[in-house]
């Protein structure tokens, strides 16, 4: 049997501030790389000291943590939760809390951030992240140890089976079958602006979709044309593709149709 060690540690970030002078050095304070992770709250510590390495009190001063893209875009913005209680253990500690939420619809990438603590008259004193007064660092986004939901599928094109006659087919989606299992749920959401009338939800098993695929009901919605809100439905079934089928037209009456394999 192998052992494999984990390790559940704070990682605690060291930032110099311009307080008292400070002696300009040719070296790195820190150089570490922050990494933040999508799909949980991630909570970064760090300590504030002078040029001379000693904790600063920072009790009268308000954290602020911001990250930037590679197109020098704002990402973040957050105030940081000091820790300083006046003793020599916290002195110059604070974290930010970097929630799920807010990297929710950030993707994977390189950003780089500042920390800057804000005076209760509203003056601002810049932190560093080397000594030689260089203030950008780096922080990780990752999206690969909490993969989130796939993005939804948006279906927004009906076309008629024939003239005069009352049935709207919708364009197809791929189901996903290959890294779907026996059990797959899938969901879609209908967003409809007076519709009235059914929606279809249909699927084959064909591997493409010609005009002679055979399609199957697997789920009905029926519209009283007075919904305010999206209408749910959820299925289960390893299709190859569905499809959306009305019995009414849907032009300017049904929005969009969202999807999620």
């Amino acid at each position: 049997m192998q052992l494999m060690p984990r390790y559940l540690v704070k990682n605690v970030t060291t930032l110099v501030a311009d307080v008292a002078g400070f002696v300009t050095e040719y070296r790195p304070v820190y150089s570490k790389q922050l990494q933040v992770y999508k799909g949980i709250d991630n909570v970064l510590d760090f300590r504030l000291l002078n040029a001379d390495q000693k904790p600063v009190d920072i009790t009268s001063y308000t954290p602020k943590f911001v990250a930037f893209d590679e197109n020098n875009i704002m990402v973040l913005e957050k105030d940081g939760t000091i820790l300083d209680d006046g003793s020599t253990i916290t002195r110059g500690k604070f974290t930010i809390t970097v929630t799920e939420n807010e990297l929710l619809n950030v993707k994977q990438q390189y950003l780089s951030y500042n920390v800057y603590m804000q005076e209760t008259d509203g003056d601002k004193v810049l932190t560093y992240s080397h000594s030689n007064f260089d203030n950008d660092a780096t922080i990780y986004v990752n999206g690969r140890t909490f993969p989130g939901p796939q993005s939804s599928y948006s279906v927004t094109q009906f076309e008629q089976e024939a003239v005069g006659v009352d049935i709207w087919y919708s364009e197809t989606v791929d189901a996903q079958a290959a890294r779907n299992g026996n059990e797959a749920l899938h969901t879609a959401a209908v967003y409809t602006e007076a519709y009235t009338g059914d929606v279809v939800v249909q699927a084959t098993l064909d591997n493409q979709v010609t005009e002679s695929t055979n399609w199957a009901d697997v789920a009905t919605l029926t519209f009283a044309g007075n919904e305010t809100e999206p209408t749910p439905v959820n299925f289960n079934g390893v299709y190859s593709f569905i499809r959306f089928k009305t019995d009414t037209s849907p032009a300017d009456t049904i929005t969009k149709v969202l999807v999620r394999n």
